[in-house]
Order: structure tokens, then C-alpha cells, then sequence
């Protein structure tokens, strides 16, 4: 079976003012989100591409991910997704092997009023067609995202952190005492630290 990637961290900001200039108030951000989750995300609808296109319609023969969760977690919203095995996804997958430093953005249309701080506003009528593009600069101020391999080893960089050694870590915590069991899992997470 293949190695399956993942993208997740923040994919959305509220209350925030992004690199646009533009403010998500939390309610109306939350009330889209909810929406798009129930349904994109739940039916496994939720596409993204990788690159930034302009329209607001996900284009399948670019789409690069599938977004499988999106959470709210104080003001704003994490998000999970799983790289496909598309063209695209393929680049993606390179991306991640190379260690590069990967974004999103999310992507929707509705009408935008400036307020006194001279930011633009997304109104009510805000319709988020996708919650996650993959680009190099995202405009949300932390939408940096992990890229993250599922598989039988896991390579980071040029460090090679085998599956061994995690479950050899696993074992030695599993059969600390109570009263050692802090010190064995600093030590455990140090050691596999030094691997990487």
C-alpha cells in the first residue's frame, strides 16, 4: 500500500485582518463553514487545487486534495486534508518530500464593506467554495500548513525516523512506572528527536 500524505494546521482565520486587507467576522465565517462541512467535507466533495484560480469553481482535473475535516478551535478553523494521487497531487507529495514550507487559502465570493480601520469587511451573503487551495504565500496570517507521510517509515528531511524506532519508544513508555514514566517519555522523544 502506498504511503498517504496529509496536509492539516489552520486553513482559516476570523477576526483577524489578512494580507488582503480583508476581516472575517466569526459568525458569519462560522455559519459558512458549517455549511460547506456538511456539505463538502461529510460527502467527500470538499476539493482543492494546488495554485490559487481565480473563479470560485473547483476545478477537478486540478485539484491536488481532498479536505477530511475542518474544525473550529477558538477563532479559527483547522483543517485536514488528504493529498490525492492526481498530477497535481503528485507535486504536492514532491513538495512535502522536499521539506518545503506549504500554505493555504481558502476561496469564496460575497460583498465586502470597509470599516473605520480601513479594512474590508466579508459581509453575510460570504459563500466559501473551497476552504483550502495549496499556494506559497497564504493570505491568513497562519496558514502554514504541516505536510504530514502516513506509512510504514517516516522521513523527514534527510533524517530517517523508522517505524522501529517509534514502536521500540512506544514499548519502553508502555512499561515505564508511574513514577518514572515523564522522564521515559522525555528521554523517548528526545532520542527519536536526535534521529530526525
Amino acid at each position: 500500500k502506498p504511503k498517504q500524505y496529509f496536509i492539516e494546521g489552520i486553513f482559516m482565520q476570523s477576526e483577524k485582518k489578512n494580507k488582503n486587507g480583508r476581516v472575517y467576522p466569526l459568525p458569519i465565517l462560522e455559519k459558512e463553514v458549517n455549511r460547506y462541512v456538511k456539505e463538502y467535507v461529510e460527502p467527500k466533495r470538499a476539493f482543492g487545487e494546488l495554485g490559487h484560480p481565480d473563479g470560485p469553481t473547483v476545478n477537478l482535473d486540478r485539484a491536488s486534495h481532498m479536505i477530511t475535516s475542518l474544525v473550529k478551535e477558538g477563532k479559527n478553523f483547522v483543517g485536514r486534508a488528504k493529498v490525492l494521487d492526481t498530477p497535481n497531487g503528485q507535486i504536492v507529495k514532491c513538495l512535502i518530500d522536499e521539506g518545503a514550507r506549504l500554505g493555504v487559502s481558502s476561496r469564496g465570493m460575497g460583498t465586502l464593506k470597509q470599516d473605520e480601520k480601513n479594512s474590508q469587511v466579508v459581509q453575510k451573503d460570504f459563500y466559501l467554495a473551497t476552504a483550502a487551495d495549496i499556494v506559497a504565500d497564504p493570505s491568513a496570517p497562519n496558514a502554514f500548513v504541516e505536510g504530514i507521510m502516513e506509512g510504514r517509515e517516516w522521513i523527514w528531511d534527510n533524517g530517517l525516523l523508522r517505524e522501529q524506532d517509534i514502536e521500540r519508544a512506544r514499548e519502553n513508555i508502555l512499561k515505564a512506572s508511574s513514577r518514572e514514566l515523564e522522564e521515559v517519555k522525555l528521554n523517548e522523544f528526545k532520542n527519536l528527536l536526535s534521529k530526525l
